[in-house]
């Protein structure tokens, strides 16, 4: 399993292209490739459920043919169960879609399973984790948005931090063996209080790509 490593247990940073400078793709993601993030994270949007555009499947194609990280991808589009195939023969590590956007969800994640890759699910900030009760024993990864999904650069969420620990507890008592994962106004200044709540992996992307030194702040992030 590609989430086991030599850094510290149970902390993963997993940087979100869609803040990369898309005139130089491939030096972003080499600089990614030679940092310790864990994974390189790929937000879809389709301009219906969030209000914003980003690519689509050939972007994430040519991205797993530079990347020496495992991809993981965030569909934040409509009827996701329609992608599903294509977006599992790309081999990402992770494919994550919403609670809100899926009719059948335990439909799309066992599909999702079925193609040999591991299954996420989203939930937006005013949606309740408890939602995710019945789905929890099924999922890899619970993806917690602290931020109202649709644009990169937004703040932190503070009632976030309160979700993240709902989560937790709903996957240690459900007996889950679901990863947590946070996305959305990741700071080097808030990520150690976000790990602490008892998420396992950050996705970060303007405080990565953005920053005077990439791989110095995914390190902060790291031992924060």
């Amino acid at each position: 399993m590609h989430y086991f490593s030599d850094q510290k247990m149970n902390r993963y940073i997993a940087p979100s292209i869609l803040a990369a400078d898309f005139n130089n793709l491939e030096r972003d993601v080499s600089l990614i490739n030679e940092s310790n993030a864990t994974w390189l994270h790929c937000d879809i949007m389709d301009g219906v459920y969030v209000p914003n555009i980003s690519f689509g499947i050939p972007v994430v194609e040519a991205l797993s043919k530079i990347s020496e990280k495992p991809l993981d991808v965030h569909l934040m589009i409509v009827e996701p169960e329609k992608y599903v195939d294509r977006f599992c023969n790309v081999r990402p590590d992770f494919l994550t879609v919403h609670y809100e956007a899926c009719k059948h969800l335990n439909r799309t994640v066992n599909h999702i399973k079925e193609n040999g890759v591991k299954a996420g699910v989203s939930v937006n900030p005013h949606t309740p984790v408890e939602l995710l009760t019945e789905i929890i024993s099924e999922v890899d990864l619970v993806l917690i948005m602290s931020v109202n999904p649709g644009f990169g650069g937004q703040s932190f969420i503070k009632g976030s931090l309160r979700k993240i620990e709902k989560a937790r507890t709903l996957i240690t008592t459900s007996g889950s063996r679901a990863l947590i994962q946070v996305d959305g106004g990741i700071t080097t200044k808030n990520a150690g209080k976000i790990f602490a709540a008892g998420a396992d992996i950050l996705v970060a992307g303007t405080s990565v790509f953005h920053s005077s030194d990439p791989k110095k702040a995914i390190d902060d992030m790291l031992n924060s």
